[in-house]
């Protein structure tokens, strides 16, 4: 086997373990937010808190918070705990509040102005606003 392909292979191994392969993950918002798939990660490390006057409500899905960090925030789960850590402190604000999955994420961006989460599948109701 050559070398390349060695390699290959262990990284798809590692990122199949991790569970990022290939499992999508949708960024959704409440069908009264208006926000655009640049302002994702500016939503949810607290840099962007309006969109015109409503305010946003960004909120974590436990169940898929490590890998969204890495495909969505360019961060590990270390980086982004210190980022809100320093930025509580700091600021003031507090990191987005959790949900425990898909279910409670997709009911609670259904049902609140300004809302913006992330799911495994596109549910009806919400707008999709990017596709990891």
């Amino acid at each position: 086997m050559k070398k390349s392909s060695v390699i290959a292979w262990f990284v798809a191994l590692l990122l199949g373990s991790a569970g990022f392969a290939s499992a999508d993950l949708y960024v959704i918002a409440n069908k009264a937010t208006p926000i655009t798939a640049e302002e994702i990660k500016d939503a949810f490390l607290g840099e962007k808190q309006f969109s015109g006057s409503l305010r946003l409500i960004p909120v974590d899905n436990a169940a898929l918070q490590e890998e969204f960090i890495v495909k969505a925030l360019k961060m590990d789960i270390n980086q982004y705990n210190n980022f809100w850590t320093k930025k509580s402190f700091r600021e003031g604000i507090n990191p987005p509040a959790g949900r425990s999955g898909d279910a409670e994420v997709t009911e609670f961006v259904r049902r609140t102005p300004g809302a913006i989460g992330y799911v495994k599948s596109a549910p009806r109701g919400v707008i999709v606003i990017r596709k990891y």
